[in-house]
């Protein structure tokens, strides 16, 4: 006996139809599912947590930025000075200025990769704390609010699924 099996399409109609049946079988037996949307960029810009760990921060790398800066416009300077005074040096003193800048511009770039590597990692340090607390806070709204499931960073979000600003406002009343 020939076995028939229905056309490609039609079967995956079938089944298309037969996973709607099931979803909407599911829905009418389980309620309405709860969303809500925070924006964690908006938390990171206007926590208070966060400006303080953002001056804190600047504070705790405000002198090597400085001496990298001072570094920079020392290198510029002997640069500047190396062009004026190229024509009237000899030949191996001006080979032996000009290795003496790239060595330096090289150790200020090393520093600098340095500075920024320090720099990102403790600002993820921080991040990471105020992450911590952000995440306590959203479980206790998530809880209070009966909200089954809170998305990070829509494209687009209503304002009545925003709970962006009770999260920073939660956050600033932390002691």
């Amino acid at each position: 006996m020939k076995q028939r099996y229905l056309p490609r399409g039609l079967s995956t109609s079938f089944l298309a139809i037969f996973a709607l049946f099931g979803f909407a079988v599911n829905a009418q037996e389980f309620p309405t599912t709860r969303v809500a949307v925070v924006s964690v960029e908006k938390v990171f810009g206007e926590s208070n947590m966060a400006k303080a760990t953002q001056k804190k921060l600047e504070l705790e790398f405000a002198k090597r930025q400085n001496e990298l800066r001072d570094s920079m416009q020392k290198i510029k300077t002997s640069a500047e000075k190396l062009d004026r005074d190229a024509a009237v040096m000899s030949e191996a003193d001006r080979i032996r200025k000009q290795r003496e800048l790239a060595d330096q511009d090289r150790e200020l770039q090393r520093k600098q990769r340095e500075f920024t590597e320090d720099l990102n990692q403790r600002n993820f340090e921080e991040r990471a704390k105020i992450a911590e607390k952000a995440n306590v806070i959203l479980r206790q709204i998530a809880e209070q609010r009966k909200i089954d499931l809170i998305v990070q960073d829509a494209a687009y979000v209503s304002p009545k699924v925003d709970i962006t600003d009770d999260v920073i406002k939660a956050l600033n009343n932390l002691k």
